[in-house]
């Protein structure tokens, strides 16, 4: 549970309909399977005691008092076992029937949750039987114990004060105003429903759907228990169809009529730091009972997996449809800055790296799209002391490609003259020696934009940004940062994108090439005619920081959460010492050059992580990063 990290578990046993003694075996058996996998929070369904199915057999006197039996007999199964523990069936109270979720924990009943909405429409007629369950908390005697009884209930973790546990019942789910948002709103960070819901064709599908948005809207984790084989195929058919989901996310999914039970983890401190900055979720606990239990403080083995590249969809399609939102986003955001400045002209400095071709691909769609002619675009290379061919050519058949126009400043003797100018030994490659180069290509820009009424596209990216990596007054500065929102791993794919889609053969393969080029602000002299300085040698991996930086800013995850599922993720590609000393990096440099993003040029954001400080990150320049870097240097690689 260290981190957040919550086992669950949706589970539905193989029953018989109306026999209470058989199915509390068949549920104990299954519990004892949840406790070997270390489940702490375990959901069966809907009326599983009994069976979902068993109609006017519910108003027989002999099988409610053996459902009852048969719960003590489950409730003993849980004697010393360290789970929160959801079962339902049929309970009696004040000459009612209810349909009943129990909470059980270490042998004894915590509560009782009746059902709120009791559906009779199509092939459902519970009301026959039940009677809805209201807000209000009441006192059950059970042998005695007084039991709280009620849809208002939430049930908190004393060691976990993130952890709290809401209850639905089956078509609670699918109502209009749902008990689930109320527990949410109440400060529920988990909703558990048992269900019963049957199969018709593609009602999965809508199943899935409701649980998916369910957890997004709430900002929850969802632990969803359907009923299966062993209910009566009389006229309906159940498919045990489990989920697990967290904050929009299916984390687990049982395939329909398997069986199968479902496992995950949950991360509460996330869920608990997403309501917190949406400051629209708003919480009180008026008219809620809260029940008390307690949860050992263990290790919870993960078994979720998290995406190596989260800025980056998995799935092709996603990926390709995401590429193309995100081209749009960019374009759209250039013509705007173009039309309301009334630029003549959109200025780029082109190198032949990713980002300056991501920068002049949208500004060229951009032109595109406004029927501009695409010689309206000032591509600028501008060679150097660290210049290779290969990047140099990729520069010119770009851009030839692209139908922009060219214009080629060679600036070494304008920087010879500068570095003579403050005594700067041409021999010593230092800081002054890369960064004024980078000064002067920026100043060649500025001035061009000025004498032909253009605009500077800036191509800096986001990863770049968040390790301060750029010339401050160089590459950092520009009048329109259109890559400022898109980190590195994504510029890749943005690229590849647009090589794809492309119909042009020598576009395709200059692409390609840029594609395989290593990363390199080429502000170092080339060694045998190849690049000599490697960004990813010097600051690290780019799809490691890209991996810190979401979960560190989007996720709000401490270092030691951030390395512990890089080194979840990372582990087969990298020794932990290095996860660890590029974390370090990370975290250095984020704190450190704040004052670089402070100042930033306008630029689009087209993700749910950006670093502009008139947006989404409101960080002061001068934080200090003791903090972080003390938790960072208790750990170990």
């Amino acid at each position: 549970m260290r981190h957040g990290f919550i086992r669950v578990a949706a589970l539905t046993p193989k029953i018989k309909v109306a026999d209470p003694v058989y199915n509390a075996e068949r549920i104990c058996e299954k519990l004892g399977e949840a406790y070997e996998k270390g489940a702490k929070i375990i959901v069966f369904p809907e009326l599983c005691i009994t069976g979902y199915t068993c109609e006017d057999l519910f108003l027989q006197d002999l099988l409610l008092k053996e459902a009852i039996r048969a719960l003590k007999r489950i409730a003993a199964e849980t004697k010393g076992q360290d789970s929160l523990v959801f079962v339902g069936l049929p309970v009696e109270h004040r000459q009612k029937l209810y349909n009943v979720a129990a909470v059980l924990r270490d042998g004894k009943v915590l509560g009782m949750i009746p059902k709120t909405y009791i559906p009779s429409y199509g092939e459902f007629y519970e009301t026959r039987h039940f009677a809805p369950g209201n807000g209000e908390v009441e006192e059950h005697l059970l042998d005695g114990e007084v039991i709280p009884f009620g849809t208002r209930l939430l049930f908190a973790c004393g060691e976990i004060p993130e952890l709290v546990v809401g209850c639905e019942i089956c078509e609670d789910m699918w109502a209009v105003e749902t008990p689930g948002t109320a527990h949410a709103l109440a400060g529920s960070t988990v909703l558990v429903n048992l269900s019963a819901s049957n199969e018709t064709v593609t009602k999965d599908e809508y199943r899935k759907m409701l649980i998916e948005s369910g957890s997004a809207r709430l900002v929850c984790g969802y632990v969803y228990a359907s009923a299966g084989e062993g209910e009566s195929t009389q006229d309906v058919v159940f498919s045990g169809h489990n989920m697990i989901a967290e904050n929009g996310t299916v984390l687990a999914e049982a395939a329909r009529f398997s069986g199968d039970s479902v496992y995950g983890e949950l991360d509460v401190f996330r869920l608990c730091t997403e309501r917190r900055r949406l400051n629209t979720f708003r919480t009180g606990r008026e008219s809620y009972r809260v029940v008390p239990f307690s949860l050992k403080q263990e290790e919870t083995r993960l078994s979720r997996k998290f995406d190596k590249a989260p800025f980056v969809p998995t799935e092709e399609l996603t990926r390709k449809r995401r590429c193309d939102d995100i081209l749009k986003i960019q374009c759209y955001g250039v013509k705007k800055r173009l039309e309301h400045t009334g630029a003549k002209t959109a200025v780029v400095g082109v190198s032949g790296g990713l980002d300056s071709t991501l920068a002049l691909l949208v500004t060229a769609k951009c032109f595109e799209i406004s029927g501009k002619d695409k010689s309206g675009i000032l591509a600028v290379t501008m060679p150097c002391f660290g210049t290779t061919d290969r990047t140099y050519q990729n520069a010119c058949r770009l851009v030839k490609a692209l139908g922009a126009t060219f214009l080629e400043v060679d600036i070494k003797a304008s920087v010879t003259r500068h570095f003579q100018d403050i005594g700067q030994d041409m021999e010593k490659h230092d800081v002054t020696y890369e960064n004024g180069q980078a000064r002067e290509r920026t100043q060649v820009l500025m001035d061009l934009a000025n004498k032909r009424g253009g605009l500077v596209i800036g191509t800096g990216d986001m990863s770049e940004l968040a390790l301060g990596w750029a010339t401050y007054n160089g590459d950092h500065m520009s009048m329109y940062g259109v890559n400022a929102g898109v980190p590195k791993t994504l510029v890749r794919h943005l690229v590849q994108y647009y090589a794809d889609t492309c119909d042009k053969e020598e576009l395709q393969a200059v692409l390609t090439d840029v594609l395989d080029t290593p990363v390199s602000p080429e502000l170092l002299p080339p060694v045998e005619g190849k690049i000599a300085q490697k960004t990813e040698d010097l600051v690290g991996p780019y799809e490691l920081h890209d991996f810190f930086l979401y979960y560190a800013l989007r996720a709000g995850f401490s270092p030691s959460k951030v390395y512990r599922i890089a080194r979840e993720t990372f582990g087969s590609d990298y020794a932990y010492e290095e996860i660890l000393k590029w974390l370090k990096t990370f975290y250095r440099r984020f704190f450190s050059q704040q004052f670089k993003r402070s100042c930033l040029p306008d630029g689009p954001k087209v993700g749910s992580v950006a670093l502009s400080p008139r947006g989404d990150l409101r960080m002061p320049s001068d934080a200090c990063a003791a903090v972080w870097m003390k938790e960072l240097e208790e750990l170990r690689g």
